[in-house]
């Protein structure tokens, strides 16, 4: 009775492998995901208690939950069930598409990654790149937001790099929930978004199915009462001017918005302007010939190269920054108002009347992030050289004439940034910004533009082309 057992070195090895998985499966996983919970429901609580838009339970809800929500909703089983008489296949294969595009837009926002990675890395690339100010803003109205209502950040777009200035700018209120484009679909780059509260939408994919899984999300996260972000416009402006809304995740706000019963929805509008957009160039070159360069396909290396290159040169105490960067936030917009005004309750219309709704809507908030738009040291200059068409001007002129315009767009409601409220610096600036881009030639003491830069001129001057 006392003799051992004896077993092959395999069989121990296998019995101990299942032993450890088993430990780490029901007691050390279980026991560190309550943890990680707890630690992250604490962080919750503190960042309530001192944001004016708080972090809803929906966003905080497992990702594999609101996946099977989206998929399982009413209007996408039976846009599964239509695609699949339309296409001939088999329904479980529609379904697995509708997953995928669910896994896909629905995003897994992290607290911590959020307020503790993404604001610090957002307000060390933005303060690193820019001198960055806050226009205008009517901080009495923006605290007066109902703090139940869907709050959406409506907003002109310049550069990717309007998403980390406005998550900067807008860290102390709120954590935004970006709608973004097909270029953040690099791996380890979309696991960072979906962290952080963004999903990323496919702008040119025409799938029924898919816009109504999207449609689907963005009314979810709005009844829920997410802080949203989206750009109206749709995608980065090529030629520096102020575009058309784009009705797509507007409708889906909208159409079926009920102001007798649902959560209101404010829209904030945003306007931002950079003495210097890095990627100008590549805009440029997108809207001459669309094949030339992809936007899309960021390259990974290249943007650590450059972030690395901006770490060396503030540690050498070499970092010379592109100018300023400024962000200006307008008078609230309520949904229930807006609706009211015009009588219309969009969910008792019709497709046709919706959609002039919507188109409405979005003529009028493109109007109100006109008016945000700064008007910057560049944008002002480069106006001033363009009007001068090809004239060289000294630097009296110069000064006489951006002067002159200065305050033509102050008297029609526009806020100008003056640089320690003098306006000869404001000019000094800006000229020396085009003049070490050589946009500017200079000549005997007199300045001209650079024929072959005109296009890059009129993109900056286009900037407040609608101010003028």
């Amino acid at each position: 009775m006392a003799d051992g057992v004896t077993v092959p070195v395999w069989v121990l090895a296998a019995l101990a492998a299942f032993a450890l998985i088993g430990f780490f499966d029901r007691i050390l996983a279980p026991g560190a995901g309550w943890f990680l919970r707890r630690r992250v429901s604490v962080a919750v609580e503190k960042l309530n208690a001192r944001l004016h838009l708080r972090i809803r339970p929906f966003a905080m809800t497992r990702r594999r939950t609101l996946v099977d929500r989206v998929v399982h909703s009413p209007q996408v089983l039976s846009a599964i069930e239509t695609a699949a008489e339309e296409q001939g296949v088999p329904r479980q294969v529609v379904a697995r598409n509708a997953e995928r595009y669910a896994r896909e837009i629905v995003p897994a926002f992290n607290p911590l990654a959020y307020f503790g990675i993404g604001a610090t890395v957002s307000r060390w690339l933005a303060t690193s790149a820019y001198r960055v100010r806050l226009g205008f803003g009517d901080e009495d109205r923006l605290s007066l937001i109902d703090s139940e209502a869907a709050v959406v950040f409506v907003m002109n777009h310049r550069s990717n790099m309007d998403y980390l200035l406005v998550t900067y700018m807008a860290a102390s209120r709120a954590g935004l929930s970006y709608a973004v484009g097909e270029w953040a679909r690099v791996r380890l780059l979309h696991s960072l978004i979906r962290a952080m509260g963004g999903f990323v939408i496919r702008r040119g994919l025409g799938n029924t199915l898919y816009r109504r899984v999207l449609a689907c999300y963005v009314r979810m996260a709005t009844h829920s009462g997410v802080t949203q972000a989206i750009f109206p416009e749709g995608r980065l402006t090529r030629d520096g001017a102020l575009g058309p809304a784009r009705l797509g995740l507007l409708g889906y706000i909208v159409r079926e918005f009920d102001p007798r019963s649902d959560r209101d929805v404010v829209f904030v509008p945003v306007g931002l302007n950079y003495d210097r957009v890095l990627e100008d160039r590549v805009l440029l070159a997108a809207r001459d010939d669309p094949r030339a360069v992809s936007l899309g396909r960021v390259s990974p290396a290249a943007v650590a190269r450059y972030v690395f290159r901006l770490a060396v040169r503030r540690w050498q105490g070499r970092l010379y920054r592109n100018g300023y960067a400024c962000v200006s936030f307008g008078v609230p917009v309520s949904l229930k108002a807006w609706c009211a005004a015009r009588a219309a309750r969009p969910s008792g219309l019709d497709r046709d009347e919706q959609f002039a709704l919507v188109a409405q809507l979005g003529d009028d908030l493109m109007e109100r992030i006109g008016a945000m738009v700064p008007v910057l040291p560049v944008s002002l200059i480069a106006s001033v050289f363009l009007e001068a068409g090809g004239e060289p001007l000294s630097e009296l002129a110069l000064k006489s004439r951006a002067f002159a315009l200065a305050q033509r767009l102050e008297g029609r409601g526009a806020y100008v940034h003056i640089p320690h409220s003098d306006r000869d610096f404001a000019v000094s600036a800006g000229l020396r910004i085009l003049v070490l881009r050589r946009l500017v030639h200079e000549d005997s003491g007199h300045f001209r533009a650079a024929e072959e830069e005109t296009d890059l001129l009129a993109y900056y001057a286009n900037a407040i082309g609608h101010l003028r």
